[in-house]
C-alpha cells in the first residue's frame, strides 16, 4: 500500500458510505411496534454508547498510528492478540457474505434477473473498489456519496410524507433490547475504525469526524427503516422503491450502498491479516475475502443475524473495555509480551456477563442493553487487576 496519508475528509466519505447501508435499514425495522418517541429513544442512546467507544477505540490507533489489530497488542501481547485477529477476520468474512446477500435480494427485487447474479455483480464492484484503493478513492467515494445522499432523500420523502400509516404507541421489543440492537452496528466497527485514523493526515480529527459522521448517518438509516415498517407499512425497501416509481434510482441505492459498506468489511480483513503475518497481502487478502463472501452469500440464505450481532457484541464489547482501561489509565504496552493472559480472563469474565445479560431474566440488561453493564464489570476488573499489578512491580 502507498504511504499517502487520507485527508480528514476522505475519513467522513468513508463512513458517510459505512453509514449509508441496507442492513441499517434493514435492523432499523425491527423498531416498529415502539412508538416514535421511544424508537427514536433507543436509536440514539444506543449509537451513543457506540459512537463513544468508537471514537475512544479509533483514538488509541490515531495517536500510536497503529491499525485496529495492532493495538490489541498492546493488552493482550503479540500473540494473544491472534485470537482476536482470528475472531475479526470471521466477522469480516461474515459482514461480507451477509451484506452481499441482503443487497443481491433487494437489488433483484427491483430488476429480477436472479438473485445469485446480484452476488457476483456487487462481489465484482466491491473488488473493483479494493482495486482501486483507500487513498486512490477520494474523487470516486465523493461522487457516489453524493449521489448516495439524494437518492436516500427522495427515499425519504417517499416514506415519510407519502406514506399512509401512522406511528404505533407502546408496542414491540423492550427499550433494552431495542438499544441493543442500536449498538450493536457502531460496535461492529470497534475492530476496524483505527485501520482507517491509523493513516489519516490528521489522526484524531479524522477519528472524530468519523465517528460522528457515522453516528448520524446510521441514526438516520435506523430511522428511515423504522418509518419504513411504520409508515409505509413494509420491511421490504425494494417494494417502497418500486411503487414509488425509484427503479433505477433505488437500484443504485441498493447497490452503492452495499459496495461503500462492505468495501470496509473486505479492505479491514487484509489489514487484520497483516497482524497475523507481515508476508501476507493486505489487498490480496481482501480480494480473497471478497470472493469467498460473494460465494456464501450465493449459497447461504441469511436473513436473520440477530444471533451473529449478539456474538460480535459480546466478543469486542469486553475487549475494548480492557483496551480502553489499559490506554486511559495505565498506558499499559504489553506489545513484548507473547500473552497476556490477566487481560484474556478479564476479557473471557467480560464475554460472559455479556452473555449473561441477554437472559430475560437480568433486570439491568432489559432495560439498558447488554453491552453497557459488561463493559462496566470488564472495565472495573481491568482497572481493579492493573492496580494490583502495578503495585506489585513497586
Amino acid at each position: 500500500m502507498e504511504e499517502k496519508k487520507t485527508s480528514v475528509f476522505s475519513n467522513g466519505l468513508i463512513w458517510f458510505g459505512a453509514g449509508v447501508s441496507l442492513a441499517e435499514i434493514l435492523s432499523g425495522t425491527s423498531f416498529a411496534g415502539m412508538g416514535l418517541a421511544k424508537g427514536l429513544a433507543a436509536i440514539l442512546v444506543g449509537h451513543i454508547i457506540g459512537g463513544v467507544l468508537m471514537f475512544l477505540m479509533g483514538y488509541i490507533g490515531a495517536k500510536k498510528e497503529k491499525s485496529a489489530m495492532e493495538t490489541v497488542k498492546l493488552s493482550f501481547g503479540k500473540y494473544g492478540s491472534l485470537l482476536f485477529c482470528a475472531l475479526n477476520i470471521a466477522q469480516l468474512v461474515g459482514w461480507t457474505s451477509i451484506m452481499i446477500y441482503d443487497g443481491a435480494l433487494a437489488a433483484n427485487g427491483i430488476f429480477g434477473i436472479g438473485s445469485w447474479v446480484w452476488c457476483l455483480v456487487i462481489g465484482v464492484l466491491i473488488a473493483a473498489w479494493i482495486f482501486v484503493g483507500l487513498r486512490s478513492m477520494e474523487k470516486i467515494n465523493t461522487v457516489a456519496m453524493a449521489g448516495l445522499f439524494i437518492l436516500t432523500l427522495i427515499l425519504c420523502k417517499v416514506i415519510f410524507f407519502d406514506g399512509s400509516g401512522a406511528w404505533s404507541v407502546g408496542e414491540g421489543m423492550s427499550f433494552g433490547a431495542a438499544v441493543e440492537l442500536a449498538i450493536a452496528m457502531p460496535l461492529s466497527w470497534l475492530p476496524l475504525i483505527s485501520d482507517y485514523t491509523a493513516k489519516a493526515e490528521k489522526p484524531v480529527a479524522a477519528c472524530a469526524v468519523s465517528t460522528v459522521t457515522y453516528g448520524v448517518i446510521s441514526c438516520w438509516m435506523y430511522f428511515i427503516g423504522m418509518g419504513a415498517a411504520e409508515l409505509a407499512q413494509s420491511s421490504d425497501i425494494a417494494q417502497i422503491m418500486l411503487s414509488a416509481g425509484l427503479g433505477v434510482a433505488g437500484l443504485i441505492i441498493i447497490v452503492f450502498s452495499t459496495v461503500t459498506t462492505t468495501y470496509l468489511d473486505a479492505y479491514s480483513a487484509g489489514v487484520s491479516a497483516l497482524s497475523i503475518s507481515s508476508k501476507i497481502s493486505d489487498k490480496w487478502f481482501a480480494l480473497a475475502v471478497t470472493g469467498i463472501g460473494t460465494l456464501l452469500a450465493v449459497i447461504f440464505p441469511m436473513d436473520d443475524i440477530t444471533g451473529f450481532l449478539y456474538f460480535i457484541g459480546s466478543v469486542f464489547a469486553p475487549m475494548a473495555a480492557v483496551m480502553l482501561a489499559d490506554y486511559f489509565v495505565f498506558k499499559a504496552d504489553r506489545t513484548g509480551k507473547s500473552a497476556d493472559w490477566v487481560s484474556l480472563v478479564i476479557w473471557f469474565i467480560g464475554f460472559v456477563c455479556y452473555r449473561l445479560f441477554m437472559r430475560e431474566s437480568f433486570a439491568l440488561g432489559s432495560f439498558i442493553g447488554s453491552t453497557l453493564p459488561a463493559i462496566a464489570v470488564t472495565f472495573v476488573l481491568a482497572v481493579v487487576c492493573g492496580t494490583v499489578r502495578k503495585a506489585r512491580q513497586k
